[in-house]
């Protein structure tokens, strides 16, 4: 039988890249949620032509997943098997054209905000409660505070699994409510927002506004993932998981938020295995009050510990 891939024996399989292959590489540090296995090998991509050739010349059958900057994110216990992506400080460049924005997809939302603020540009203000980067708010069609990436976007560029680089229109991306139709082997390396003349004091005025009720109704200083569930049609998850009795609710080291129970957070030892626990059994409570079937908006990744699932029971 054939001996399991290793780091170092899957490493002597990829191709060369200018940029940084690391085997055994801790994930949960990267992680707003500070949990989870490492990744069998992460790549750090030099660039765009970089992370192409590598997308060409990696063997079909090495599992590879993008990750962000983890902010609705979920790695499990025993890490993530083949290729982790992690877009860095070259996929994360803004510029201002007239009305437009191109940014990168490592450029974190908020940043993107604030260069459009800077340029006297309205619109994009409800990117600056998004705390993730643009690429992954392409793929999630990420939105807050009235608007989404649907009502700004332009194009955006990917790069598929065969290392195909292509640009889409906002009409190819196929956005809905947090969803896009591009295939999931798509890796988002960057978008062209559209925006507006503004009065500068009004967008600071906005920006101020969702930066305090970010801070008034989400445990934005907690180990969280952001948003847990998507809310379902004609209604709000947090009102649903409120409803069914899960505020405060912990399993181990995890709890539902007391602030927002639509947020799940590490109280500091908490696992994966506890925080996804901890998330099926708000589905299962809601899906028994409500009879609604919620569904996950944060990302799980990876696969689990062996041995026991969780440090405790619920409470």
């Amino acid at each position: 039988m054939a001996a399991a891939l290793s780091g170092p024996t899957l490493i002597d399989r990829l191709p060369r890249v200018r940029g940084r292959l690391t085997p055994d590489a801790p994930l949960g540090p990267l992680t707003w949620f500070r949990v989870g296995g490492p990744a069998e090998v992460l790549f750090r991509p030099a660039d765009a032509e970089d992370l192409a050739e590598f997308l060409a010349g990696c063997p079909a059958d090495v599992p590879v997943t993008v990750m962000g900057v983890a902010s609705n994110l979920l790695v499990r216990d025993g890490g993530v098997p083949g290729v982790v992506i992690r877009l860095g400080g070259p996929f994360a460049e803004i510029a201002v054209d007239g009305d437009t924005v191109t940014a990168g997809g490592a450029a974190l939302d908020l940043n993107v905000a604030m260069t459009a603020q800077q340029a006297g540009l309205a619109g994009l203000e409800f990117l600056s409660g998004i705390p993730g980067t643009v690429g992954g708010a392409v793929r999630m069609n990420g939105g807050a505070y009235g608007r989404e990436m649907v009502d700004v976007i332009l194009s955006a560029t990917g790069i598929d699994r065969r290392g195909t680089v292509r640009t889409y229109d906002r009409a190819d991306l196929g956005l809905t409510y947090r969803h896009c139709a591009v295939p999931e082997d798509v890796i988002f390396t960057g978008a062209v927002l559209r925006a507006e003349r503004g009065d500068p004091a009004a967008i600071t005025a906005r920006m101020e506004d969702i930066r305090q009720a970010r801070a008034d109704t989400q445990p934005v200083r907690a180990r969280t993932g952001g948003s847990t569930f998507a809310n379902p049609d004609g209604d709000k998850a947090w009102r649903l998981i409120d409803a069914a009795g899960c505020r405060g609710l912990r399993i181990g080291g995890a709890q539902v938020s007391e602030k927002h129970c639509n947020f799940l957070i590490n109280l500091g030892d908490a696992t994966a295995a506890d925080i996804e626990m901890l998330g099926e059994e708000v589905r299962r409570r809601v899906r028994e009050t409500s009879g609604i079937e919620l569904r996950w908006e944060i990302k799980r990744i990876g696969r689990p510990a062996p041995g026991p699932a969780t440090t405790g029971g619920a409470a």
